[in-house]
């Protein structure tokens, strides 16, 4: 019988052993543990069948079937998992930690690689994830109207040994209409929760994390519940800086795109803008006057703001003014901010 590991044990030993997810390719592709290499079992065709055949016929005809779709990979299996361990441990896990690890376990251990299975298979994963982004950590939310450099800021407040989580960049998208542009294509709904427990994980509880207030949706991924409801009951440092600045800054940051996929952005919000300033806009992209542009995509996105912003406890809401546009030093006048109203 093969070792078994909690869940907490397996990450932990992640950190020196190679890990592999033997389910199919697309259980693979919707969410995995990242680092964790996928070696499948069966395919997603062959893992179908399979299915079907223990639902209409009995186990033993379901195991022989998927014998039979084994069997001509096995060397190539074997041949994977050698280069993957490189002469130390494996770490398996399937779904329910069930048959499909427990095969691959018995067939790498013939190999002469020793294995280890994750009790409970990526479901146990996921629990532990959710239970983790429910633990009550001290947060502080980074808030301010779009163009206000929050970004920046907070990976200069990284850069002064606060913990930081920058949810935009795991999530590959900014947040607004614009959001995607000259960005990765977003990871899926669940891994983009797995890549951020990565980091949520590594937070030091007994110190505060800075988070950049965003929307539950960041493009077409979404904040876990757990995580998004803490984060809505924690203080905010909302940045007040002069509309010109974040014009200017808004400028720098698009301008230097395609303007078609300006004009793709601004149809997004078309119905929010209403239909002139739609129009507007369109007008001001195709002339290259993207100043035009960007005031009137800030005139919705301000109220938007403000209207989220305003639906919070009022008291925890800290209002700073800034004056100048430079992330440095900016993040040390926030920090200082922070110490005055006991926020650290």
């Amino acid at each position: 019988m093969t070792h078994r590991l909690t869940i907490g044990d397996f990450l932990d030993r992640m950190n020196r052993f190679p890990a592999i997810d033997v389910r199919s390719p697309s259980e693979y592709a919707k969410g995995h543990i990242p680092g964790a290499f996928n070696i499948p079992l069966f395919n997603d065709e062959e893992r179908a069948a399979v299915g079907i055949e223990y639902k209409k016929r009995n186990r033993a005809n379901a195991i022989l079937l998927g014998l039979k779709f084994v069997q001509p990979r096995m060397v190539a299996m074997v041949e994977q998992a050698l280069a993957i361990a490189q002469g130390s441990s494996l770490l398996l896990h399937c779904w329910r930690g069930g048959m499909r690890s427990e095969n691959m376990a018995l067939l790498f251990r013939a190999s002469g690689i020793q294995c280890e299975i994750l009790e409970g298979g990526y479901r146990s994963y996921r629990r532990h994830l959710r239970q983790s982004f429910a633990k009550s950590m001290k947060l502080i939310i980074l808030g301010g109207f779009t163009g206000s450099g929050k970004t920046e800021i907070l990976n200069r407040l990284h850069s002064l040994d606060q913990q930081t989580i920058d949810l935009e960049s795991i999530a590959h998208h900014k947040g607004s209409a614009f959001g995607g542009i000259g960005q990765e294509t977003q990871p899926a709904g669940e891994q983009f929760e797995n890549n951020l427990f990565t980091q949520w994980q590594t937070m030091d509880p007994t110190f505060p994390v800075w988070l950049e207030d965003e929307s539950k949706a960041i493009g077409s991924v979404f904040i876990p519940d757990e995580l998004f409801y803490q984060m809505k009951r924690s203080p905010v440092i909302k940045i007040n800086m002069n509309f010109d600045l974040r014009v200017k800054r808004l400028e720098r940051e698009y301008a230097a795109f395609p303007p078609n996929q300006l004009k793709d952005a601004v149809a997004r919000i078309r119905k929010r803008l209403g239909e002139e300033n739609a129009r507007i806009a369109f007008d001001a992209i195709d002339r290259l006057q993207f100043t035009k542009a960007i005031e009137l995509s800030l005139s919705y996105y301000d109220k938007t703001y403000d209207y989220g912003l305003n639906r919070r406890d009022v008291q925890t809401v800290h209002t700073i003014h800034l004056h100048g546009d430079n992330p440095d030093e900016n993040a040390n006048r926030i920090l200082a901010f922070a110490d005055r109203h006991h926020l650290i």
